[in-house]
């Protein structure tokens, strides 16, 4: 077994085992802007498949779980309570200890609020200065544990996080707008079966997966969430699986920060450079050769329904957390609310949106009133060329007029 060296002081841990789905802690730790701040073991709502054990928290016994392209896997995900600093940094220092045995893996990533919206994880090395992508007074800690199918469970434990004013790189800078790149879209399928945030699929449900964690929200999340469009319709779907084929390309960010393959421009999957180019020679990360050059997969209702594709195709994917732009979010009990072709209820649809995503809002309109959630309002928000959801069940401020 190896096991990193804890530098910080160690954490009180619940004794107790936590259940999924695992109640929310007390409010956020805040410390001076140089003490190292002990981040309390107990995993907030979001977490799956972790449980608190003695002074460890340790991936749990669901069973493994997989993408369109099979890789079975045991994951579970820990989210931690927020910490405040009394002062902005641009960067912190992360420790913790890990029990990593072969074909283990552990890691613990971080997030930073800017601009009032949660940035991207970003895995942070043990002792090392890892930077935000601005300077930020809150960051937001998440344990990420993945074993073999058979076998122990790898974990982790005493974990603290402090600013820094050291120099850290690879900065993930957030951009003016989100990117948008065209990518081969599969559809996900595997109803019953169960994703990387624990989820678990139903029939014709409405998520997306891309290959990558840096990207995948907690279940029931929307914070991560994608536009995918074809040339007539679009979806607005949350991130709540990891593939097809790799989980370590976040091919949306720059080159300089992609967790892998650094040499393939942004906006590029791996797995379509192997397709096309014969990239890696011609396999993913796992040395599987690639079958198709998919950078994302959809789940059925979006593939069939939002979208309407009867088989793989290219679509336009903009990955919304990426950048700055007025946004919205979707606030269902359940399901998907229908995108139509004007503020009306009577419009045609062209296209939806699923239970929690978030979406674009370019400019708001008046429209035929509606009741919903969000209350009584006869305000609807264009999110798309030619495209509108009524204001009544989008949980967002106020937009400019169209």
């Amino acid at each position: 077994m190896r096991i990193t060296t804890k530098v910080r002081t160690a954490v009180c841990l619940a004794a107790a085992a936590a259940i999924t789905p695992l109640a929310l802690a007390a409010g956020p730790s805040s410390a001076a802007s140089t003490d190292p701040v002990s981040v309390a073991a107990q995993p907030v709502d979001g977490s799956t498949n972790v449980r608190v054990d003695g002074n460890r928290i340790i991936l749990g016994d669901a069973p493994p779980s997989m993408g369109s392209i099979e890789v079975r896997q045991r994951s579970g995900i820990a989210n931690l309570a927020p910490v405040h600093f009394a002062a902005a940094t641009s960067a912190v220092v992360v420790d913790y200890t890990a029990g990593t045995p072969d074909l283990w893996t552990a890691e613990v990533d971080v997030r930073a609020l800017v601009k009032d919206r949660w940035s991207e994880w970003t895995p942070a090395k043990a002792g090392q200065p890892t930077a935000l992508p601005a300077a930020s007074d809150q960051v937001q800690l998440r344990i990420i544990v993945i074993a073999p199918p058979q076998g122990g469970s790898p974990w982790i434990s005493d974990v603290s996080v402090h600013p820094t004013d050291q120099a850290a790189t690879n900065r993930m800078a957030i951009q003016a707008a989100p990117l948008k790149s065209r990518v081969f879209a599969t559809r996900e399928g595997l109803v019953g079966g169960t994703t990387a945030n624990g989820h678990v699929i139903i029939s014709r449900d409405h998520f997306v997966a891309l290959p990558s964690r840096r990207g995948l929200a907690s279940n029931g999340s929307g914070n991560y969430s994608v536009k995918v469009c074809t040339a007539t319709r679009c979806a607005f779907e949350p991130v709540w699986d990891v593939g097809p084929w790799n989980t370590k390309d976040d091919y949306w960010n720059p080159s300089a920060t992609r967790e892998m393959w650094k040499d393939l421009p942004q906006g590029r999957p791996e797995a379509q450079a192997a397709y096309q180019n014969g990239y890696n020679g011609g396999k993913d990360q796992f040395g599987r050769t690639v079958a198709n050059p998919a950078g994302i997969d959809l789940a059925d209702g979006t593939f069939w329904d939002a979208l309407k594709l009867t088989d793989n195709a290219w679509v336009d994917t903009t990955y919304l957390w990426t950048g700055d732009g007025g946004r919205g979010t979707v606030s269902i009990s359940s399901g998907y609310l229908n995108v139509r072709n004007s503020a009306s209820s009577s419009g045609a649809v062209v296209g939806m949106a699923g239970k929690s995503a978030q979406v674009t809002v370019e400019c708001q309109t008046t429209g035929q009133s509606v009741t919903g959630s969000q209350g009584t309002t006869n305000i609807w928000l264009r999110v798309h060329t030619g495209m509108y959801v009524s204001k009544a069940w989008i949980s967002a401020g106020t937009f400019s007029a169209c």
